[in-house]
């Protein structure tokens, strides 16, 4: 379905902005009053990761006139495999900043707006109050949600997109613009449950992905911005890389969704890190006297080389993980065979029948904790896990292995 422009055009192009934009101009659909609203147009991008980087490179080449970056992160690098936005000179910076710098040098006629900070409950309408359309680039199910809710009350459409590893997805979210048109919640009414999807700093995302996804968003971006074309309103957008595969699949506006539905019980911001939940409460009754610091793990580990302390280290990440670093004196099992019941068996031999205390860690904790909570279940009482797992150990103990 076609939509209505989102903005009014500007008054007037320059010059030098017909020259830049002539491409542009020359396509019948978009032309000289196209243009003029992209350039009228504010658009915030949320994040300049992996989506945000393409994105908001894209947005500024076609001229949009103002963009606004929510990124409180530092670019690192690890990002550099995928966010194409920042450089090995810009390592240690704000990626606010990083992106901002780039833009400059893609379109110097974008006004760009830096909101360096976490977006939170507490300042998410004030950043998003003024903006014509959001981008959303984020990468934990809690923000994706928070974002939905606050635009919906706001009655600002955005954009969405997802990665993991091969596959990803996009769609347009417009409930308060097209009367019938779902939001995030009528199409994901509840979280996945804690640990079932890895984040991609768990599970990875190929490189150029972020820019087959990031690029339809600006597609679709444009498209609504301009009123051209048949925006992915009501539209899911999925894209399989390994096999070269785009489906498009129809989404219905739910009459029961907690937001939009005909009788909502969601009428303002919730708490979404308690909706969406880290950890399962299992997981989180499980860690919660069970946690020890690198710094303890560190101190175990030297008591057992001297033979005051006996206890197994396990780690529970995936073996490509494990080929990147490790904890000294680890011992591999996945945590998909924990969830099988398989890792009991061998559990029990390392730990000659429960003689000796089990250790878990995995890349943050997130995991570890979950493993804990089925360790316990199975009888393993005085098992413990690492917080901030080897990414701590690596930060804190032993900074001369690589990280990711």
């Amino acid at each position: 379905m076609s939509v209505p422009p989102l903005v009014e055009p500007a008054a007037e192009l320059t010059i030098d902005e017909v020259r830049r934009y002539s491409r542009h101009l020359i396509i019948p659909d978009v032309g000289m009053a196209g243009q003029k609203r992209l350039k009228n147009a504010k658009v915030l991008v949320i994040g300049a990761g992996g989506l945000g980087s393409p994105a908001l490179l894209y947005l500024a080449a076609a001229g949009v006139g103002t963009l606004g970056i929510v990124e409180f992160d530092e670019v690192d690098e690890s990002n550099l495999q995928r966010q194409i936005i920042h450089k090995q000179s810009t390592i240690g910076q704000p990626k606010a900043t990083s992106a901002a710098a780039a833009i400059a040098e893609v379109n110097p006629y974008v006004d760009v707006v830096i909101h360096d900070e976490r977006l939170d409950n507490d300042n998410v309408f004030g950043i998003f109050e003024g903006y014509d359309l959001i981008v959303d680039g984020t990468d934990n199910f809690a923000t994706r949600y928070m974002v939905n809710d606050a635009a919906y009350f706001l009655k600002i459409p955005y954009v969405w997109g997802s990665i993991y590893r091969f596959d990803g997805q996009a769609s347009v979210f417009a409930p308060t613009l097209v009367e019938d048109a779902p939001c995030y919640r009528c199409l994901y009414p509840e979280p996945p449950p804690p640990g079932m999807v890895p984040s991609c700093a768990e599970g990875g995302v190929l490189g150029v992905l972020c820019a087959s996804i990031g690029s339809i968003q600006v597609n679709e971006a444009i498209k609504l911005l301009t009123g051209i074309g048949d925006p992915a309103i009501g539209k899911l957008v999925v894209y399989d890389a390994l096999e070269l595969e785009w489906r498009k699949v129809r989404i219905r506006k739910d009459p029961n969704c907690a937001l939009c539905g005909e009788h909502p019980t969601v009428t303002g911001l919730v708490d979404y890190d308690v909706f969406c939940g880290a950890v399962s409460e299992d997981a989180a009754e499980a860690a919660a006297g069970s946690t020890i610091s690198v710094g303890t793990l560190e101190h175990w580990i030297k008591e057992k080389e001297e033979g005051s302390r006996d206890f197994v280290l396990v780690d529970v990440r995936e073996p490509n993980e494990y080929e990147i670093n490790k904890i000294p004196g680890s011992v591999l099992i996945p945590k998909g065979e924990f969830l099988t019941g398989a890792a009991l068996e061998p559990l029990g031999e390392l730990t000659g029948n429960g003689q000796k205390q089990l250790v878990f860690h995995c890349k943050s904790g997130v995991r570890s904790a979950e493993v804990l909570a089925i360790a316990k279940g199975a009888g393993y009482a005085d098992a413990v896990h690492v917080g901030g797992g080897v990414v701590a150990w690596v930060n804190q103990i032993d900074p001369g292995q690589p990280s990711y």
